[in-house]
C-alpha cells in the first residue's frame, strides 16, 4: 500500500530497533570498552544501500523478481527425476494431490529431492569456477570494507551461498591459526544465513503465501550477513592484529561428473537429516503441547509452546516493526526457529491464515527466522568444527551460546531494516 499509511509510527520504530539490536550486542560483549563503531555503522549503512538497491532500482527488482522463473525450472526438473524413480502418482505433486483429494505434498518424495537438485548444480557452478568466482568477489568485498582477514572473509562471503559447516570447509587450514574473535564471526555468519539448497526448499513453502519469496531469502542471507560481522565484533572484539590470509582452500572435484555426483550424495544427507529432524521436533512438540493442554487457559486459549515462546520474543518483534497486536503471533515463529528450527517455523510461517498475520509482518517475520540460529544447530556447528580443527575445540564450545544469541540478533537486526522502509517498497 502507498499513501499515507505507507510509513509511520511501525517503521520508525523499527528504526531504533536496529540500534536496539547493537545495544543488546554490546552488553553481551565481552570487552564493552573495544566497541568497534565503525564497523557497526558501516555494517548498517551497508545493509540499508543493499536493500534499497535490491527493491528500489527498477532493474535490479525486476532481475531479483524473475529469478522465480528460474526457480520453476528447477522445479519442473526435479519432478521429472522423481517421477521417473517414484512413478507417475507419488512423484508428482498435482497427481497426488488429485489421487488422495487433498492439498500438500509428500515431503520426502515431492519437495526434498529439490534438495539434491540444488546440491548437484551447485557443486557443478563450484567446479566450473562461477560460483567461486562471486565467493571470492563478495570476499574481497568484505575484506575491504569491514577490514577481515582473507581467510575470515573468504568464509564469510561462502556463508551466503552454504551452510554453516560447509564454508569453513573452505578455510580449514587457517582455523588454528585464526584470532578468538575471526573463529566467532566464521561461526555467527553461519548461524545467521542459510544455504542455498534449503534456501530453495523455504520458498516453495512461502511461494502461495508470498510470491517473490526467492528474491526475499536471497536479500536476507545478504545483508544478514554484514550484520553478523558487526555484532560478532561487538560481542567478541578483535584483540589481536589481523593479518590477511590467502585463499588458496577450497573445494576440490575432479571433474564435472564427480562435481555432480558429490553434490547429489550430499544432497541426500540433508534430506535424511531434515527428515529425521522432522519426525523428532514435530513429535517433541506435539508431546509438549498435549502436557501443556492439561493446564487451565490462559489469556482465553490453551497453552502451547509456541505460545509460550512468542510472549517471549513478542518484544523483539515488536522492536523489529511488527505491531504490537501481531507481535505476540510473530514472536511464535522466531521460538519456533530457535528452539525446534528454521524449518518447521517456515512451515508454520507458510500456513499461517491471513487473517492471523498481515503481508507487512509475514515479511518482516520471513527475514527475522531465515538463519540457522537454533539449540540443533548448536551440536552440528561443534562438531563439524571439531572435526575440521580439533586443537580449537575448546573456543567452538566456549563461544557457542554467543553464536545463538548473535547470529539470531543478525537475521533480527535485517527484518529491523526492512521494517523500517516503506512497505511498498516490497510490492506489498
Amino acid at each position: 500500500m502507498a499513501g499515507e499509511t505507507d510509513w509511520g509510527w511501525d517503521n520508525a520504530r523499527a528504526v531504533g530497533g536496529v540500534f536496539f539490536i547493537v545495544l543488546i550486542a554490546w552488553i553481551l560483549s565481552e570487552n564493552r570498552r573495544r566497541f568497534p563503531w565503525k564497523i557497526v555503522l558501516g555494517a548498517i549503512v551497508m545493509q540499508y544501500v543493499l536493500t534499497l538497491l535490491l527493491f528500489g532500482v527498477p532493474i535490479v527488482r525486476d532481475a531479483l523478481f524473475n529469478l522465480n522463473a528460474a526457480l520453476d525450472v528447477l522445479v519442473a526438473a526435479t519432478r521429472e527425476g522423481t517421477r521417473f524413480v517414484f512413478g507417475g502418482l507419488v512423484g508428482d505433486q498435482p497427481a497426488w494431490e488429485a489421487f488422495t483429494g487433498q492439498p500438500g505434498p509428500i515431503f520426502i518424495f515431492q519437495l526434498l529431492p529439490l534438495i539434491i537438485t540444488i546440491g548437484s548444480l551447485s557443486a557443478i557452478l563450484w567446479h566450473w569456477g562461477i560460483l567461486k568466482a562471486i565467493t571470492r568477489g563478495f570476499a574481497f568485498f568484505f575484506q575491504r570494507t569491514m577490514g577481515l582477514g582473507g581467510a575470515t572473509s573468504l568464509s564469510v562471503a561462502a556463508n551466503i551461498f552454504m551452510g554453516q559447516t560447509e564454508a569453513p570447509l573452505l578455510i580449514k587450514p587457517y582455523l588454528k591459526g585464526m584470532s578468538r574473535a575471526e573463529i566467532f564471526i566464521v561461526m555467527v555468519t553461519g548461524f545467521a544465513t542459510i544455504a542455498g539448497s534449503v534456501l530453495v526448499l523455504y520458498t516453495q513453502f512461502l511461494r502461495p503465501v508470498m510470491p517473490d519469496a526467492l528474491a526475499h531469502l536471497i536479500t536476507v542471507s545478504l545483508i544478514a550477513t554484514p550484520a553478523a560481522v558487526a555484532l560478532a565484533l561487538v560481542m567478541v572484539p578483535e584483540t589481536v592484529a589481523s593479518h590477511d590470509r590467502v585463499h588458496e582452500p577450497d573445494f576440490k572435484y575432479h571433474s564435472t561428473m564427480d562435481a555432480l555426483a558429490a553434490g547429489a550424495t550430499d544432497g541426500l544427507a540433508v534430506i535424511w537429516n531434515i527428515a529425521t529432524m522432522l519426525i523428532a521436533t514435530l513429535a517433541l512438540l506435539y508431546i509438549v503441547n498435549a502436557i501443556l493442554g492439561a493446564f487451565p487457559d490462559v489469556a482465553g486459549g490453551a497453552l502451547s509452546l509456541q505460545r509460550i515462546l512468542g510472549w517471549i520474543f513478542a518484544p523483539l518483534m515488536y522492536m523489529a516493526g511488527v505491531p504490537i497486536e501481531e507481535a505476540a503471533k510473530s514472536g511464535q515463529f522466531m521460538g519456533v526457529k530457535t528452539v525446534l528450527t528454521e524449518f518447521v517455523a517456515f512451515l508454520d510461517l507458510a500456513r499461517a491464515p491471513q487473517a492471523e498475520i498481515t503481508d507487512r509482518t509475514r515479511l518482516i517475520t520471513t527475514y527475522a527466522i531465515c538463519g540457522f540460529a537454533n539449540f540443533g544447530s548448536i551440536g552440528i556447528l561443534i562438531g563439524g568444527l571439531s572435526i575440521m580443527c580439533p586443537e580449537r575445540r575448546a573456543d567452538f564450545i566456549s563461544l557457542s551460546w554467543k553464536t545463538l544469541w548473535a547470529g539470531t540478533l543478525a537475521t533480527v537486526m535485517a527484518a529491523a531494516v526492512v521494517g523500517s522502509l516503506p512497505q511498498s517498497l516490497f510490492g506489498i
